[in-house]
């Protein structure tokens, strides 16, 4: 017997508002600059590339390629993507940040 196994997409599965929060949200916790550009390349995807592509300015080649598993995006493309998403980035000491444990 074969078995077929399929590509998972994130981004298929980020189908709210909420969802997207919070996949953004433990990307962040992780700490994984890895894990938080593959996150909002998900994000962007799930809220439509092209339409993240042109409020950022950027082709939709330059976003796929940047969030990527192994895109290396500039800060600036973070940013814009981040604010096109509804995000910004701040500094917060660590100190300040509570830490849950599950």
């Amino acid at each position: 017997m074969k078995v077929k196994i399929s590509k998972w997409d994130a981004a298929e599965f980020l189908e709210s508002q909420e969802d997207i929060d919070a996949y953004i949200e433990v990307a962040f916790e992780s700490g994984d600059p890895k894990q938080i550009t593959k996150a909002l390349g998900n994000a962007a995807k799930a809220r439509g590339m092209i339409d993240v592509a042109s409020k950022t300015g950027m082709t939709r080649e330059h976003l796929y390629t940047s969030l990527s598993e192994s895109g290396n995006p500039t800060l600036q493309t973070l940013t814009k993507v981040m604010d096109t998403l509804g995000y910004q980035l701040a500094v917060v000491p660590k100190s300040k940040i509570k830490r849950t444990t599950v």
